[in-house]
């Protein structure tokens, strides 16, 4: 029975995590979860999976969750102590980072140090710290195992592959609900029509990542850490029925492909059983009725994503936290209909504009920088996205 804790437990690679725990009874046990504010959520799933501790935000909702579960043998926490004292119990065995932004960046470092695997699922990880966390992992022997869909599927291509003998990565992307919208068509979009995903279930931040675009070019950074390769290798792909969920092209002109349908499962209980593969239930690829696979090159010059996180990952150093930062700040304030879809590329790239990069960012600088895009931000703009 592999012993599992869950970092952002509510949310929905958490939910679904916890979906394949549950259809695999007996496999796995859950030690620990922690959530951000969803106290009857929380409950709920103490109640089903009695892991010995849980997690909340703050103070006030871990009590309010104590006051929920009581009587309970599971030990309430609360804070950043308690999200990396769960990331670090003796028990654990992988550490399934699902937590959304860069509250998950410290606990994903102490669960390393501890000796934990990590399911990974959080981007910002790799983002602001890649050049942190790929050494450590190597130091501590800590396997890095990821979750996304994308880089999943290189993950599987490259089992029992030689790395060094990679040329291409293709990353394959949905091209999201905006794909052949103009600029023009971009300025009155909604939130509810950027929610809407063609093709998966995801939560709101990430689902608003795909939109713009932006989705994609934090996978290329993260791919060009976990696979040892340059970002010029890493091409992206708009495939848009999600049935090739990413590439891997060799250097004898061979390309592997990892196919699927739709479901975020697969790659979660591909992540927490391997190196085996179990029995996942639900819809396969019927090949005799895919009339054809189709292809496009994604829109950069509208959907301004890519070229943003390409030149925050060519500049490097604090500059990938800027574009980080700055994104998560944007996206934000659109899904609380603040400003306007495309001023989240217009903040971002304000952000990087006016700031002056630092190499090699050690985490206490990474989140000092952080603080200081959402506050430059937040300083400099009006509340309709205008800049003052």
């Amino acid at each position: 029975m592999k012993k599992i804790t869950i970092l952002g437990a509510t949310g929905s690679i958490g939910t679904q995590t916890l979906d394949v725990v549950r259809r695999n009874q007996g496999d796995f046990q859950v030690v620990a979860l922690t959530a951000s504010e969803n106290v009857q959520k929380m409950a709920e799933l103490i109640r089903e999976f009695m892991p010995s501790y849980a997690v909340m935000k703050n103070e006030k909702k871990a009590e309010e969750l104590r006051n929920a579960i009581s009587p309970s043998g599971c030990h309430i926490l609360s804070g950043m102590d308690g999200f990396i004292q769960v990331s670090t119990l003796p028990q654990t065995e992988v550490v399934v980072a699902a937590m959304v932004g860069m509250i998950g960046l410290r606990p994903v470092m102490e669960a390393i140090r501890a000796g934990k695997d990590i399911a990974l699922a959080n981007k910002e990880t790799l983002v602001t710290a890649g050049h942190i966390i790929m050494p450590m992992a190597k130091e501590y022997d800590v396997e890095i195992l990821p979750i996304d869909s994308e880089h999943s599927a290189i993950f599987q291509c490259l089992n029992g592959e030689k790395k060094r003998q990679i040329e291409t990565i293709y990353l394959t992307a949905s091209g999201g609900p905006f794909r052949h919208c103009s600029r023009e068509e971009l300025k009155s979009v909604t939130v509810e029509q950027a929610l809407a995903h063609p093709n998966w279930f995801m939560g709101p931040k990430i689902t608003v990542d795909s939109a713009t675009m932006i989705n994609k070019g934090l996978e290329m950074i993260e791919a060009k850490w976990l696979f040892d390769v340059e970002l010029d290798q890493i091409h992206v792909l708009v495939q848009p029925q999600s049935i090739i969920h990413s590439m891997v092209g060799f250097r004898d002109g061979a390309v592997m492909a990892q196919m699927g349908t739709p479901d975020m499962r697969l790659p979660i209980q591909y992540t927490l059983y391997y190196p085996d593969r179990n029995m996942l239930d639900g819809e396969r690829l019927d090949f005799e009725k895919i009339a054809e696979i189709h292809f496009e090159k994604p829109d950069t010059e509208t959907l301004r994503g890519i070229p943003l996180a390409v030149e925050a990952c060519q500049a490097g150093g604090s500059m990938l936290t800027v574009m980080n930062a700055a994104n998560e700040y944007a996206v934000a304030k659109f899904l609380k209909k603040d400003i306007g879809f495309l001023q989240i590329y217009d903040m971002i790239e304000y952000a990087m504009n006016h700031h002056t990069k630092i190499d090699g960012p050690d985490l206490e600088t990474i989140l000092a920088v952080e603080q200081e895009t959402y506050e430059k931000l937040e300083r400099d703009f009006h509340a309709d996205g205008g800049r003052i």
